[in-house]
């Protein structure tokens, strides 16, 4: 059994079903990453954060040595506080809060480039892009891999566990190896970027190999989480999403919190359409921007679970969130007849080859 560090909490985060007609909740404590009925969990804040701390966190650009200050993510820290700390304590920070020395999305922020702007058809000035790959191990995860390291380390847990194409695998094992925390590996055999694999055993993760695609792996994972006192670190944890929060706040930081009509993404887990379109509506239900932007999901058509299901590809129904009741027969039934077929996602973008999008309801 995991032993609890002591926090002197203040009550104002708390875990919650996805699910409004479940709405079960957990204490912040808990390391479920689903309630008992099967759905997905989102951390809930009860406080409204004032629009001040958006000045709050451009005086912080300046960090003056504070690597909390430094970081792209804990820079936003008072709207992650999961850990219920004082956040202009540094000896608190410094605690509970993971970081590898603020590089985590410290470089990360939007900018113009007018050839791609070309090759689409629009105006350089309609057009931003936002780097991630200027993290640590080299991936947007690591946003959301401190966040879920940070509550790890929380409820003190001994060993974190994911299943990885690539990029999952070396976040992890980077943050384990910096925070003294073993890593189990999940990988499908064959299906892995060797670049990134090769990061992983270099941090001393323990991978292991996996006859099947992502989705086997990540089911293999979450199992050993479960019955070996594992803590899972993939995007269906909540915390991996808080994190990951931070890439639009980033985004719309630099545009002064002028939201623009459309944000892009890849299509995988669906954890980052996730934590984009929960920012979007925090920051929306708190008043700082004026309006939600439309979100682009990109699938492969290699793995185009998503856009299959919301375009109404599969038997001619458009699966939406339909005010808290998605038709989750309609996705047994896609998962089924993949089965059937032997369909398993195929693309050369090893990181969006996902079947089945843990997130897909999180997502809608």
């Amino acid at each position: 059994m995991i032993k609890y560090l002591q926090l002197q909490m203040q009550g104002d985060a708390y875990l919650k079903c996805v699910n409004p007609k479940c709405g079960l909740e957990y204490p912040i404590m808990s390391t479920n990453v689903q309630c008992e009925n099967g759905h997905v969990l989102d951390v809930i804040y009860k406080n409204k954060p004032s629009p001040d701390l958006k000045e709050t966190f451009y005086e912080r650009r300046d960090s003056k040595g504070n690597i909390f200050n430094e970081s792209g993510v804990w820079r936003f820290r008072d709207l992650l506080n999961f850990c219920q700390i004082d956040t202009e304590d540094t000896d608190e920070c410094s605690k509970y809060l993971v970081s590898l020395d603020g590089a985590e999305g410290r470089q990360s922020k939007p900018y113009q480039m007018s050839k791609a702007a070309e090759f689409i058809g629009i105006n350089k000035e309609g057009l931003w892009l936002q780097p991630e790959g200027y993290n640590p191990s080299g991936s947007f995860k690591d946003n959301g891999m401190v966040t879920a390291v940070t509550h790890a380390k929380m409820v003190g847990a001994k060993k974190i566990v994911c299943a990885s194409t690539g990029n999952t695998s070396a976040s992890a094992g980077m943050f384990a190896a910096n925070e003294g925390i073993k890593c189990d590996v999940y990988i499908p055999a064959g299906q892995i970027a060797p670049g990134k694999l090769s990061q992983a055993y270099q941090f001393g993760a323990q991978i292991i190999q996996v006859e099947g695609n992502f989705d086997d792996a990540l089911k293999q994972s979450l199992d050993d989480a479960k019955n070996y006192d594992g803590y899972t670190v993939n995007s269906v944890n909540p915390f991996r999403i808080e994190g990951q929060k931070t890439i639009p706040f980033r985004a719309l930081e630099y545009l002064n919190w002028e939201s623009p009509d459309w944000i892009v993404y890849p299509g995988g887990a669906l954890g980052n359409t996730s934590s984009c379109g929960k920012a979007l509506m925090e920051l929306y239900q708190w008043g700082w921007i004026k309006k939600i932007p439309r979100i682009a999901v990109i699938n492969s058509d290699g793995a185009s679970t998503l856009s299959d299901l919301y375009n109404g590809e599969f038997e001619d129904e458009e699966l939406r969130w339909n005010k808290g009741n998605p038709n989750t027969e309609l996705i047994s039934r896609y998962y089924d007849h993949l089965d059937k077929e032997k369909l398993r996602p195929k693309t050369k973008a090893t990181a969006i080859q996902i079947g089945r999008p843990a997130n897909i309801i999180k997502g809608l």
